[in-house]
């Protein structure tokens, strides 16, 4: 068989899988996740093992330090897949749920009910939590999932895609509900973004270059975000200790992330008493600094910034820094390089926390917290498929209910149109 052929067949197996998934009952639903969860656990030996394999063959390819701890699925990473398969589980079912119900004039009852999107295809790079993440939420909200993970993660993905399949399969439900791609053939990606007829939505987690081929390469509307440029700007007034505590979490906790400060705003009154605390704070762990032109006359280690930078997503210990004269000025400079990710603000005026709010048009807006608090886990979704930087059909992290759409439910006695 073809490799056309197979994803294909692989693609309109998933589409009869999503029939049944979709009125599959919550109960059971929650079942199946708790026993995945419970398999990883007895399993872990099995699935360490087939991950040596992956780092082996990413460490032969010459992948960085950083790729190869995102590949690594550690006992804390399982650990973690273990726990958010838990907590997908206690979240309320989408599913069936009904909102705005009136009735019209003539009698007519009329719901919007949530509903299964069907079938979701993901296209991945690295990280193998990603096939358990997705799979929880997509089976929670009713849909069949088809994965494609990166060459670098094959063994990994799917030793997990086994342990799913098994246990839909002994709860009498259709192991296709999910499936992943079993090539590293570049080509069965192209192949998948043609498969218009059997698969709804593509969402594709990975570097903007990936991101920038799916959208140009798929015949299937795809939610993206292409990176994360993401901003902090510490206002006028701003208490300090908490600002130089947030911006630090920003960039330092983990700068490889999308949702790491890649540019800190400071308003010009307070620049000459907060940047030379804050930049020692991050020279003692190696940010680079690369400011305007006023943030080079107060901190001299600093690099001066190139246009380019403003809009970078360094993904590393590198941080841009601009010196600004009100929070319109900051506003601007996120209005024009942000990537509508994540931003924040560290204020202790209201009025200008609520400007920031409301003018600042990005996936989540943050006021006195961390970037990093753009995660599906730590916003109470459980886990996350991915973010989404574009407001069809979702906007920011997407857990269950981000997979589901709405249909219109009307109930009658016999009207007509006149």
């Amino acid at each position: 068989m073809s490799l056309e052929q197979s994803i294909k067949e692989i693609a309109m197996a998933a589409r009869q899988a999503a029939r049944k998934m979709a009125v599959c009952a919550t109960v059971k639903k929650n079942q199946v996740l708790e026993t995945i969860a419970e398999k990883l656990i007895s399993n872990k030996s099995k699935i360490q093992s087939e991950n040596e394999k992956d780092l082996a063959y990413g460490r032969e390819k010459g992948l960085s330090n950083a790729m190869i701890d995102r590949l690594t699925l550690s006992d804390k990473v399982i650990d973690s897949m273990v726990q958010g398969l838990k907590e997908v589980a206690q979240l309320t079912d989408p599913v069936g749920t009904s909102q705005n119900a009136y009735v019209r004039p003539n009698g007519l009852q009329v719901a919007r009910v949530r509903i299964p999107l069907g079938v979701i295809g993901i296209i991945y790079e690295s990280r193998p939590n990603v096939t358990i993440d997705a799979a929880a939420l997509c089976l929670k909200a009713g849909n069949s999932i088809i994965l494609r993970g990166g060459s670098e993660a094959y063994h990994s993905n799917m030793v997990l895609t086994e342990v799913i399949h098994e246990t839909l399969e002994e709860f009498g439900l259709p192991g296709e509900a999910v499936q992943y791609i079993p090539t590293r053939d570049r080509e069965a990606v192209k192949i998948m973004l043609a498969q218009e007829e059997n698969i709804d939505l593509i969402i594709p987690r990975g570097g903007e270059s990936l991101i920038r081929f799916v959208v140009q390469n798929s015949t299937i509307p795809v939610l993206k975000h292409y990176k994360g440029v993401c901003h902090v700007y510490v206002d006028e007034g701003a208490d300090l200790s908490m600002s130089e505590n947030i911006c630090f979490n920003s960039k330092v906790q983990r700068p490889g992330v999308c949702n790491a400060m890649e540019t800190m705003l400071v308003h010009a009154s307070i620049a000459k008493t907060f940047l030379p605390a804050m930049s020692r704070h991050f020279f003692d762990f190696n940010v680079e600094l690369r400011g305007c032109p006023k943030t080079c006359e107060i901190v001299t280690e600093a690099k001066p910034a190139s246009d380019n930078d403003w809009g970078a997503e360094f993904l590393d210990l590198i941080l841009a820094v601009k010196i600004v004269e009100n929070i319109d000025e900051a506003i601007a400079h996120i209005e024009q390089y942000s990537s509508n990710h994540t931003d924040a603000i560290v204020t202790s005026d209201y009025i200008r926390a609520r400007k920031f709010v409301s003018e600042v048009d990005s996936s989540v807006v943050l006021v006195n917290a961390s970037t990093r608090f753009n995660d599906g886990g730590q916003l109470g979704l459980g886990a996350e498929i991915g973010i989404s930087t574009s407001k069809l059909h979702a906007f920011g992290p997407m857990g269950a209910e981000e997979l589901t759409g709405t249909k219109f439910i009307v109930m009658g006695e016999g009207q007509i149109r006149e």
